[in-house]
């Protein structure tokens, strides 16, 4: 990652625009972007203070406010996909979010889920339980009809 350039460079530059220099003019003195220098003027003037922010990802995600909300549906239905809480979350929350920030979201609290491969059908041993008729939820794999 890129570092940030120093702190003394982005004093001069700010004071080169204070003291009457287009944004421009000073990008082209000090050899650096017209967008570095105004977005570097834009934050003295609103805070005062030149120093760069923390680079990196933020350590918090829009989702964190509905996180017992996440957790309820996946507790509720132990197969829904990350398209359907994203819907959900959309639907019920009014909170827009595709399924890559909710895995995101998920991962960075260790819920990890991984379906299983289908298998093939024993012939030996029954795939679901005995009172399970044909189309029954009882078992989640197949079973031969006959």
């Amino acid at each position: 990652m890129a570092r940030a350039l120093g702190i003394d460079l982005r004093q001069r530059v700010v004071e080169a625009i204070e003291d009457g220099l287009s944004t421009r003019e000073a990008a082209r003195r000090f050899s650096i972007g017209i967008a570095t220098a105004g977005a570097w003027h834009r934050l003295w003037r609103a805070s005062g203070d030149v120093r760069p922010r923390r680079q990196g990802h933020p350590g918090r995600s829009k989702l964190d406010p509905h996180e017992a909300f996440i957790l309820a549906l996946i507790e509720e239905t132990k197969d829904i996909t990350l398209k359907e809480i994203a819907e959900r979350l959309g639907s019920e929350r009014g909170v827009g979010a595709c399924p890559s920030t909710i895995w995101h979201f998920l991962a960075r609290r260790g819920i990890t889920f991984k379906k299983r491969p289908r298998t093939r059908q024993s012939r030996t041993a029954p795939m679901s339980s005995r009172t399970a008729g044909p189309g029954s939820r009882a078992s989640s794999t197949s079973t031969r009809h006959g």
